[in-house]
């Protein structure tokens, strides 16, 4: 074999051994995943959940900073304890999620990406939309990646890799058209949202 030959043979063994980007799809097969929210007023105080969590991101463990992707959360999954509160929630004069069955995060970039033992925090800057009102945020992540861990979840002989994102931050419903000003004793006029939320990239 030629040297040149063998340099490129060797060359693309070396890489073939190098992480490529992955697709993870956070549709979860369990349905575990879910996007907590917390609204502290002065008469009542609300807390949920939104269990209908889609989407993908696409990471690199080498090369994490170059991380992208979208989060969907099905607005009619949105629930509270009490289901009347539930309902006007889910409303025209609410989030009105007939109009607007979506709320997206969708990932511009990550900076201050700092990485060890596996998980990577960062600032993730992107446009939040909610109610048909899209706007720039930047949220506190934390990406953790665990290769080969799939079966551990699921099921033996489920090849592939997981990576739970985590993140917290706090949006004013003002900002969305959300009824700004208005009943602001019974429903706080920030809404805190906490994420911890598994995709899975299955192997072959």
């Amino acid at each position: 074999m030629k040297l040149p030959l063998l340099f490129t043979a060797s060359l693309a063994f070396a890489s073939s051994l190098v992480a490529a980007p992955t697709v993870f799809d956070f549709k979860d097969p369990k349905g575990v995943n879910a996007v907590q929210f917390y609204l502290d007023s002065l008469l009542e105080p609300i807390v949920g959940t939104a269990s209908g969590v889609t989407g993908e991101i696409t990471f690199d463990p080498d090369a994490p900073a170059a991380t992208t992707g979208t989060i969907v959360v099905a607005s009619s999954s949105l629930k509270t304890s009490n289901s009347t509160m539930t309902e006007h929630m889910l409303g025209d004069g609410w989030i009105d999620a007939t109009a607007h069955p979506e709320i997206t995060f969708e990932l511009v970039k990550l900076d201050n990406v700092k990485t060890a033992s596996g998980t990577t925090t960062a600032d993730a800057s992107g446009k939040f939309t909610l109610k048909g009102v899209t706007k720039d945020i930047t949220v506190p992540v934390k990406l953790t990646y665990l290769p080969d861990a799939l079966e551990k979840r699921t099921k033996p002989g489920n090849k592939g890799d997981l990576l739970v994102v985590r993140g917290e931050f706090t949006i004013n419903r003002a900002d969305y058209g959300i009824k700004p000003g208005q009943n602001e004793d019974k429903v706080a006029s920030e809404i805190k949202l906490t994420l911890a939320i598994v995709g899975s990239a299955p192997k072959a």
